[in-house]
């Protein structure tokens, strides 16, 4: 894999983190972690999907700040009857330094203990997947660094839950490609969700060649509109775990 190019925070006129490289914030100038909230927890059902389970399963593409999986670490932490076991895998092709994170998410202080900890055991910025076990190894973050068609074609986890959040699909296009929506069809479980804050057409066109049933709800704050979706009873999927070990790095 060729060498990162690390993310660089900086701050547009409203203080939200902007991404120099797709001219695009990332999250909603009216709150990171509400948005986190209310479109991809409460979008897939969650927490309530997730109880009484031994293992759940969620697959992000788009890593960015980390906002949302902060706010669902700390959802998972404060539920009596969360899961047994939560896997949250994440792709990032430009990731950033553990510093700058910090510096980012110092806006959220309801997330600081949390996000301390990912702080601390914040990978190396190097091409390929990095696992970190989190509370007792009850929680797993396996991050996969670099272009995210490669990195999902690598996964073979069956996922329960899908969070779709890539910068705008006008100036992102890749991430939100029927190749990319195919490769999520392929790790879901029948009956898996996904949820995302983008309604474009060519996104609910690709999701739905995908054989994911996808429709519109009332988004986040000035936003109108966001996607759920639902992937129906169909092939049988791989269902193997990420090959990946605390820290490891492929590639």
């Amino acid at each position: 894999m060729p060498p990162l190019e690390p993310a660089r925070l900086i701050l547009d006129a409203n203080g939200t983190p902007f991404s120099e490289v797709y001219g695009d914030v990332y999250h909603s100038v009216a709150g990171g972690h509400a948005q986190s909230r209310h479109v991809f927890l409460a979008g897939n059902g969650l927490p309530a999907r997730w109880r009484g389970k031994k293992r759940f399963v969620i697959l992000e593409t788009g890593f960015g700040l980390g906002l949302n999986f902060l706010a669902t670490w700390l959802e998972w932490l404060n539920d009596p009857l969360r899961c047994a076991e939560l896997q949250f895998v994440s792709v990032e092709k430009h990731p950033f330094r553990a510093d700058e994170l910090a510096s980012a998410h110092a806006a959220w202080p309801e997330l600081s203990s949390v996000a301390a900890e990912l702080h601390r055991c914040w990978p190396a910025l190097v091409p390929g997947f990095h696992r970190l076990e989190l509370v007792e190894r009850r929680l797993t973050l396996t991050l996969g660094f670099g272009e995210a068609a490669q990195l999902l074609s690598r996964i073979e986890t069956p996922v329960d839950a899908f969070y779709l959040d890539g910068f705008s699909p006008a100036r992102n296009p890749e991430l939100w490609s029927p190749e990319i929506c195919r490769s999520l069809a392929s790790l879901a479980v029948p009956g898996a969700t996904l949820a995302t804050w983008s309604v474009a057409g060519q996104v609910r066109r690709a999701l739905t060649a995908a054989k994911f049933d996808v429709d519109k709800r009332p988004g986040y704050a000035g936003k109108r509109q966001m996607l759920v979706g639902r992937f129906g009873p169909g092939d049988v999927h791989r269902h193997l775990e990420v090959d990946a070990h605390p820290n490891a790095v492929d590639g």
